[in-house]
């Protein structure tokens, strides 16, 4: 194991859990965010919570982090992906929903000086890692070295932390269970019997549009993404993990049809509500490493 891979927030190299809940939150002004983040960044294990720092909280505490930017906000053919930046994400791991709970209300409560919260999301796992339209999510991510190749960065000063992409997409499951079976496996280009791709899917088949190998240059990320619902609302956090946010959004245009007129069938039935970019620190024995923003000591 290289140091790079010792020191990232291990979740990232892990399968999505039982149980989860995303908090973002917004900066109070002129508020104490080094106390706070101090304070966080020593309860935070990378396993059972997660950490990423948005662009506006680093530029309120003076610091660059490289590769940092804001989500883009896009349009085309009558699509639309919003930028919502936020400017701190926590994502709550675990099995016990009663312990994430409580969880959130401790890091909501103890954040509350410097940090507005400005939307929760409770979220599950479904079966076998799969999405509330029963197809499975994240098939195609890379396992072992090239995994961490794909998810963390290896080199330099941020050696270690990670970048991820995170939207909320809700569906309209009415909508999708009205095509026919054919009709929903092209959606996906997957057969929902058995998980298989299929080569007579049309061009706008989900895993043609995100064949990761199929872009100059290979656009791998790793997919830890959760279902969620809320009444009659429900749909996918999707997350995807990158050394750089470069290849996500690589995989965003070409979905929306920027790259060769093609849109993604998943717009059928499922649009997103929310986009945003977090940096997500290195780990140290103490906790975060968040030396990148002037924060000595975990």
């Amino acid at each position: 194991m290289d140091k790079a891979e010792s020191s990232v927030q291990s979740a990232i190299l892990k399968p999505i859990p039982q149980q989860g809940c995303y908090l973002t939150f917004s900066l109070k002004p002129h508020a104490d965010y080094v106390g706070a983040l101090s304070k966080l960044a020593r309860q935070v294990d990378g396993d059972s919570l997660v950490v990423g720092v948005g662009l506006s909280l680093a530029e309120a505490l003076g610091k660059k982090v490289e590769g940092l930017r804001l989500f883009p906000a896009m349009v085309n053919q009558g699509i639309e992906i919003p930028s919502t930046p936020s400017a701190l994400w926590l994502w709550l791991r675990g099995r016990d929903r009663g312990k994430i709970v409580l969880q959130a209300k401790q890091l909501i409560d103890e954040l509350a000086s410097a940090f507005v919260l400005e939307q929760r999301i409770e979220s599950f796992k479904y079966g076998n890692a799969q999405d509330l339209t029963g197809y499975e999510d994240g098939t195609e991510n890379p396992v072992g070295e090239a995994a961490v190749e794909a998810a963390v960065v290896t080199e330099g000063l941020l050696a270690g932390s990670s970048f991820v992409a995170v939207q909320q997409w809700i569906h309209d499951l009415d909508a999708f269970r009205a095509k026919s079976p054919q009709e929903q496996d092209n959606t996906f280009g997957r057969r929902i019997a058995d998980n298989e791709e299929f080569d007579e899917a049309p061009e706008s088949a989900h895993v043609k549009r995100t064949a990761q190998e199929s872009f100059d240059p290979e656009a791998f990320v790793i997919r830890r993404s959760m279902p969620w619902s809320e009444g009659e609302r429900l749909g996918l956090v999707f997350t995807a993990f990158g050394h750089s946010f470069d290849a996500y959004e690589a995989i965003l245009k070409r979905m929306i049809g920027l790259e060769d007129g093609i849109v993604d069938a998943l717009f059928s039935f499922t649009h997103p509500l929310t986009g945003a970019y977090f940096w997500c620190p290195p780990l140290t024995e103490s906790g975060l490493n968040l030396s990148a923003l002037g924060i000595e000591g975990g």
